[in-house]
């Protein structure tokens, strides 16, 4: 069987460390290949090779590095198809949802593209007679990526196109549980151009993320991942000196008031909640209906809809099905104990994904959508992320109240309220304590040119990624002040503080 391994110095290479993880075909629940276990020795070979590549990466103009992405996109785009079956193979998600997330990556590469720009500084012109002040934008050296499974492809671009366009070198270390397409955007980088050893790719866990965290050589992580794993991702590398983004878990609501399309908003209920079987930090995983008789419709058209939610392989002939299997049988295991735990506590199982008839089964990780009723925030379904196709009805009497439930959630990634009424709309933008917010959009990922992040736990470090945060954090600010000699000498030594 297959031992997938690293990408260092613009080769794949074998691992030595002896240790491996299965990786499944979700759809059919069988072991497709292993990939390595990095030892802590080869992470550091990675990390060296990277600082080895950092000078001459960094000297290369902008203008060229931003050819070297363009080239890299065109080759994304031809083999779009394949990279997507990859995705689908690994994760489990539908194709068209995987072609839709290497579309979304592939946004950050065009925005990285245009870092001639992105990087000019500023300049002002005699801030004291005959004194120029500007400031350069300067790569960090050596930065590393940490990512999830839930997107194995869409996921790395926020991270290594901005990183690399800025100058920077990057060791990526993927999810053990789907590894090959980071892996095969690596050989496309190559492909492109781009020179040895300014990318490169580390398969591993724990062992191999505890270096990327504490090599002095390393300037700066990225992660995107579970709160828990966030909290320690950040306050580990902070430690040693590191600047750090880690992105956190999500319990995302979405407001419906009284004047809402409720059609309208059925429709982005279902795609939010179960599209990529709920496996994404954007899911909706809460409806907050405002009012019993909105709470009553609502749920009647979801539990209509969801008598009709196909469930299959992610990758079949013919159209795709809604939704497919979950990433790994542990996963799976733990969103069927979250909808016990539903019921446990007392909330209203109003469809169990549990009992649903899914075709072509067989021995894939597959459940069904649920669908809650009557939850309140003390139930662990409510407080804690599931990241399953599990949906919960958390009925209010008011906008106010709506408004207070999820400010008072301990997340705060994303959210969004449907409505017809602009000044309620304005409103929660206003008054929510949530980084992304979407109005009558029930995911409201942020366009590349912007920033993703949330806030409070969902979000460790000040900045959020790609965007304008995303190159600020992967430079660094130098302020230079110049005078250059004229006719006009210095009277000699100032003992004060410098005034111009």
């Amino acid at each position: 069987m297959t031992i997938l391994g690293n990408f260092i110095a613009g080769q794949p290479q074998a691992s030595h460390s002896g240790r491996t993880a299965e990786v499944f075909d979700p759809a059919s629940g069988e072991v497709t290949r292993q990939v390595a276990l990095s030892s802590a020795d080869e992470t550091r070979d990675a990390i060296r090779v990277a600082d080895e590549a950092f000078p001459g990466w960094a000297k290369m103009s902008p203008l060229k590095r931003s050819r070297i992405l363009f080239k890299f996109k065109a080759l994304v785009e031809e083999h779009a198809d394949e990279i997507a079956r990859l995705i689908s193979s690994e994760h489990g998600k539908v194709f068209s949802d995987a072609k839709g997330e290497l579309t979304r990556g592939l946004e950050v590469v065009e925005f990285a593209c245009g870092i001639p720009h992105l990087q000019k500084g500023e300049h002002s012109l005699n801030v004291g007679t005959g004194v120029d002040s500007f400031s350069l934008m300067q790569p960090l050296g050596v930065c590393a990526g940490i990512s999830p499974f839930n997107f194995p492809a869409m996921v790395p671009m926020w991270m290594f196109p901005v990183a690399l366009a800025c100058g920077n070198t990057f060791v990526m270390k993927p999810s053990e549980k789907d590894p090959s397409t980071p892996m095969r955007l690596a050989e496309l980088l190559k492909q492109a151009g781009l020179p040895d050893g300014v990318f490169n790719v580390v398969n591993g866990d724990k062992e191999s993320v505890d270096v990327l965290l504490t090599d002095e050589r390393v300037q700066a992580v990225s992660f995107v991942g579970s709160t828990p794993i966030a909290e320690y991702i950040y306050a580990t590398a902070s430690a040693h000196g590191k600047r750090v983004q880690a992105l956190g878990g999500a319990k995302n609501h979405m407001v419906v008031m009284p004047d809402a399309d409720l059609d309208q908003a059925v429709d982005a209920l279902m795609g939010a909640a179960y599209g990529s079987a709920g496996e994404r930090c954007m899911a909706i995983s809460v409806a907050v209906p405002v009012g019993e008789e909105t709470a009553e419709r609502l749920r009647a058209k979801l539990v209509e809809r969801l008598r009709t939610l196909s469930v299959g392989p992610g990758i079949k002939d013919g159209p795709d099905h809604d939704m497919g299997p979950l990433v790994t049988r542990a996963h799976l295991d733990k969103v069927v104990g979250y909808i016990q735990a539903g019921v446990d506590e007392g909330a209203e199982l109003v469809v169990d994904g549990r009992e649903a008839t899914i075709d072509n089964a067989g021995n894939g990780f597959f459940v069904g959508g649920s669908l809650f009723d009557h939850v309140t925030p003390g139930m662990r379904i409510h407080r804690e992320e599931i990241f399953g196709p599990v949906l919960a009805i958390a009925r209010v009497d008011s906008f106010e109240d709506a408004l207070a439930m999820v400010n008072d959630h301990e997340y705060g990634n994303g959210t969004a309220i449907f409505t017809r009424d602009g000044a309620a709309a304005r409103q929660y933008c206003e008054r929510i304590q949530v980084g992304m917010v979407g109005v009558n959009v029930p995911i409201p990922v942020p366009m590349a040119f912007h920033s993703f992040g949330g806030w409070k736990r969902s979000l460790f470090g000040p900045l959020h990624m790609h965007g304008p945060d995303g190159v600020r954090f992967y430079t660094r600010m130098k302020t230079i002040t110049q005078r250059w000699p004229s006719e006009v000498r210095d009277s000699g030594g100032h003992f004060t503080m410098p005034t111009l």
